[in-house]
């Protein structure tokens, strides 16, 4: 269930992020920045949990 709603919070910054993207300068462009930083952010956190709980499972395969 948490993934699902990991899933769905990269489909709604991805959503913003593509109605910024037409932003070439200005405060827009900035904030685009910020949501992309942020939305990266949120995926190594997430591949992070995610080795997290495999080596606390031993899983045999270790990627995320």
């Amino acid at each position: 269930m948490k993934n699902l709603t990991s899933y769905k919070c990269f489909a709604a910054i991805g959503a913003v992020l593509l109605l910024l993207s037409a932003c070439s300068e200005g405060p827009a462009e900035e904030t685009g920045e910020q949501l992309d930083e942020t939305a990266t952010d949120i995926g190594n956190s997430i591949e992070d949990t995610c080795e997290d709980v495999k080596d606390t499972l031993d899983a045999a395969d270790k990627d995320c």
